[in-house]
C-alpha cells in the first residue's frame, strides 16, 4: 500500500500522525485540513462518508456528508485520498472492515427538459463494490420508500465508479458505495435554491446512506445496533449550542401563558353574575416589543448544524415561537382565536365525542362544583398548598441538587396553580379539597417542573423550554400523573371534558355567555365552575389550549396500550410526535437518562396503576372514588 508521505513527499505529516493517534486512542477528531476541507469523526466508526468538491459547488451533497458522525469533505481527490489512506489502517484494525460512502452531485438534471411531463422523476446513480451489493439494494429500497413530495427519485446502477472511488476501492480494498444525484434542488432558470426540497433531499439521502452502511456493518457482525440511527452523531458541534442559546434567548423574553392570563378574574366573575354584558378582562402590560422579538428570532443562523434531526427540531421551535408571538401581539383582537387554532389545533370529532361521553356518564347527580374547591372534607388554602409544595420540592431536590424551584403566592392569577419556567405560581385565592393537593402537585411539580429540570440536564435548553407542540403530551402526562397519585376524581375528569366541549363551542363562534350557559344548562356545571372554565377558554380573545388536556391523555393511553415506554417523556418536554426522535437521540448518546424520576412512580400503588393502564384504559376507567 502506498503511504501518505510517498504520495505527497513535500507535505507535513504531523497532522496526519495526530489524526491516527486520536483514532487509536478512541478520541474524537474535528479539524480543518491543509489546503481546505474538514475531517470530523466524533468517535471511531467502521465507515467514513466523503464528499469531494470545491466549497459551495455541491451544497446538498456536502450537507449529506456533514450530517454523518464520521465524514471527510475535501476540495480535491488528492487530499481526500491522503486522509482516507491514513485513517483506513486504524479503523480496519479496530473493526476488521472499512466502509467508504462517497456522496456527490451529477452535473445536470437530465430528466428535466422543456418537453418533459410535469414533475418528472430525478436521477440517482449508484455504484457499489462487490461486497456492498446488498448494501446498495438497501440504499435503493430506502430511497424508494421515502416520501418524495415533489419529484420521485429513480435509482440506477452504473458500472463505472468515479476515478477517486475506483482507486480507493482497489488500493484500500474498502467496502465502497458511491452515490450521485441530480441537483433537483436548484431552480432551472436561476440556479436559486428550493429550500424545502433541499432539506428533504438531505434527510432522504443521509438516512438511506446510513441504512446501507448499517447493512454492511450487521452483515460483517461488527456492531450490534438497535437502529441504523445509532451510527449517528454522539456530540453536539458548537453551532448547535449557539443556536440553542439564541432560540432560548428569544423564548425567555416572554411568558406566553402569563401574557394571556387575566389579572381580574374575581372582579370579572362578580360583574358577570350581575350583568348581561360579556366580562371585561384585563391583562399585564407586555414586556417586549413583538416585532423586535420576531426580528431577532428570524435572524438566528441555522448554518453549520450538520445534523438534520436537530435542524428540524429547531426549525419547528422557531415556527412555534413565531406563532406564540403572533398570538401575544393579537391579544384581545379578532385574529387571536385563529392564531390559537393554528397553534393548538381544532377540536377533532373523536375528541369531542369522548368528552361528551364522559360528561354524559358523570352528569347524574348534583351540579358540579369547582374541582379546586371541594365542598366536603378538609379544605386546603394557598398557604397549606405552598407548605406541601415545598416539602415535595425538597424530596426532588434530594435526588437532584439543581432542582431549585421558586414558589410564589400571587394576587394577579385566577384561582389555581401554574408553572412558569422554574417557578411554581399559586393564586392567593386558591382553596381546594385537601385530598386534591397531592395529585395537583404531582401534576405541576412531578411533571411540569420535573421535565424542566431533566430537560436542563440534557445540555440543550430546547429540552427544558419544550420541543414544538410538546404541550399536548405534557398536559396528558400531567393529568395521568393525577391518576397515578390516586387523585383522579369524577369532578376533575368532568372539568377536563368540559374544557373540550367549551373549547369546541368557542371555536364555533359562540360568545362567552353562550358557552357559559352551555356548560351550566346542558352539562350540569355550577355557576362558578362554568365561569372558571370559560374564563380560561376566552382569555386573550379565545385560546384553544384547554382541549389539549384530554387530547394528550388519550394519546398517552393509546401509547401505553401499544406497549410504549414512559421513560423518554421524563427526559424533557417533548411531543408525542417526537417520541421516535428522542429514542434516536438517546441511542446516539446525545440524551441521558432522566436525572430525576417522578415520586408517584416510586410507590407500589403508582406502579400498579401504571400496569393497569398498560392493559388498556379509557379516561372513565381512571376515576378513583375517595372516601369522605
Amino acid at each position: 500500500m502506498t503511504t501518505a508521505s510517498s504520495r505527497n513527499p513535500n507535505s507535513e505529516d504531523n497532522w496526519l500522525e495526530e489524526i491516527v493517534s486520536c483514532l487509536a486512542d478512541g478520541k474524537s477528531i474535528r479539524r480543518d485540513l491543509p489546503g481546505g476541507g474538514r475531517l470530523h469523526i466524533d468517535r471511531p466508526l467502521p465507515f467514513l462518508c466523503i464528499h469531494i468538491a470545491e466549497d459551495g459547488a455541491e451544497p446538498v451533497a456536502r450537507d449529506v456528508a456533514q450530517a454523518n458522525a464520521s465524514y471527510l469533505v475535501a476540495p480535491n481527490a488528492a487530499i481526500a485520498l491522503i486522509v482516507v489512506e491514513a485513517i483506513e489502517v486504524s479503523l480496519r484494525k479496530q473493526f476488521g472492515v472499512f466502509i467508504l460512502f462517497d456522496i456527490g452531485e451529477l452535473k445536470q438534471d437530465r430528466f428535466l427538459t422543456e418537453d418533459a411531463p410535469y414533475l418528472p422523476p430525478f436521477e440517482i446513480a449508484i455504484w457499489a463494490s462487490a461486497d456492498m451489493m446488498e448494501a446498495a439494494e438497501t440504499f435503493s429500497a430506502a430511497i424508494k420508500d421515502s416520501e418524495a413530495r415533489f419529484r420521485t427519485p429513480r435509482v440506477e446502477r452504473v458500472s463505472t465508479p468515479p476515478t477517486h472511488v475506483d482507486k480507493a476501492s482497489r488500493d484500500l480494498e474498502a467496502s465502497t458505495l458511491a452515490v450521485r444525484f441530480a441537483p433537483v434542488y436548484r431552480q432551472p432558470e436561476s440556479e436559486q435554491i428550493y429550500p424545502e426540497l433541499r432539506d428533504q433531499l438531505v434527510s432522504m439521502l443521509f438516512d438511506a446512506g446510513l441504512r446501507a452502511v448499517t447493512h454492511r456493518v450487521e452483515t460483517a457482525k461488527i456492531l450490534k445496533l438497535k437502529t441504523h440511527r445509532a451510527l449517528g452523531r454522539r456530540a453536539f458541534v458548537d453551532a448547535v449550542t449557539r443556536l440553542d442559546r439564541s432560540i432560548d434567548d428569544v423564548a425567555s423574553t416572554f411568558d406566553f401563558l402569563l401574557a394571556v392570563t387575566p389579572i381580574n378574574a374575581g372582579a370579572a366573575f362578580e360583574a358577570f353574575k350581575d350583568g348581561e354584558q360579556e366580562p371585561v378582562l384585563l391583562y399585564r402590560p407586555l414586556t417586549l416589543q413583538v416585532e423586535a422579538a420576531k426580528q431577532k428570532l428570524f435572524s438566528i443562523s441555522f448554518d453549520h448544524l450538520e445534523d438534520p434531526v436537530l435542524h428540524q427540531l429547531y426549525r419547528e421551535k422557531q415556527q412555534e415561537l413565531d406563532l406564540q408571538l403572533s398570538l401575544i401581539s393579537s391579544r384581545q383582537k379578532s385574529q387571536f382565536i385563529e392564531f390559537g387554532r393554528a397553534l393548538y389545533g381544532p377540536v377533532e370529532p373523536h375528541l369531542l365525542s369522548e368528552a361528551k361521553t364522559i360528561l354524559t356518564h358523570l352528569n347524574e347527580g348534583e351540579p358540579s362544583g369547582d374541582d379546586d374547591a371541594g365542598s366536603r372534607g378538609k379544605i386546603a388554602d394557598c398557604y397549606q398548598i405552598e407548605h406541601r409544595a415545598r416539602s415535595m420540592i425538597a424530596a426532588y431536590h434530594r435526588q437532584l441538587n439543581d432542582f431549585e424551584v421558586s414558589v410564589e403566592i400571587r394576587d394577579d392569577l385566577p384561582s389555581g396553580l401554574m408553572v412558569s419556567g422554574h417557578r411554581l405560581l399559586i393564586a392567593r385565592s386558591t382553596v381546594m379539597d385537601a385530598r386534591r393537593v397531592e395529585p395537583l402537585l404531582s401534576h405541576e411539580i412531578g411533571v411540569h417542573l420535573l421535565t424542566y429540570f431533566n430537560g436542563s440536564a440534557q445540555g440543550l435548553r430546547l429540552f427544558r423550554s419544550g420541543l414544538a407542540g410538546y404541550e399536548g403530551m405534557q398536559e396528558g402526562l400531567a393529568v395521568f400523573s393525577e391518576y397515578l397519585s390516586g387523585g383522579m376524581t369524577p369532578a376533575r375528569l368532568r372539568l377536563i371534558a368540559g374544557r373540550v366541549v367549551g373549547c369546541a363551542s368557542m371555536l364555533d363562534g359562540a360568545t362567552f355567555r353562550e358557552t357559559n350557559s352551555l356548560l351550566i344548562e346542558e352539562h350540569n356545571f355550577s355557576t362558578s365552575a362554568a365561569f372558571n372554565v370559560v374564563l380560561r377558554l376566552y382569555r386573550g380573545g379565545g385560546l384553544a389550549k384547554d382541549a389539549i388536556y384530554l387530547r394528550g391523555l388519550l394519546a398517552l393511553l393509546d401509547h401505553l396500550r401499544g406497549g410504549g415506554a414512559l421513560e423518554p417523556f421524563w427526559m424533557g418536554k417533548i411531543a408525542a410526535s417526537h417520541f421516535g426522535v428522542m429514542q434516536e437521540l438517546a441511542e446516539r448518546g446525545l440524551l441521558h437518562l432522566p436525572a430525576v424520576r417522578p415520586l408517584f412512580l416510586e410507590t407500589d400503588e403508582g406502579r400498579t396503576r401504571l400496569a393497569r393502564a398498560r392493559d388498556g384504559m379509557r379516561p372513565l376507567d381512571m376515576i378513583q372514588r375517595q372516601e369522605t
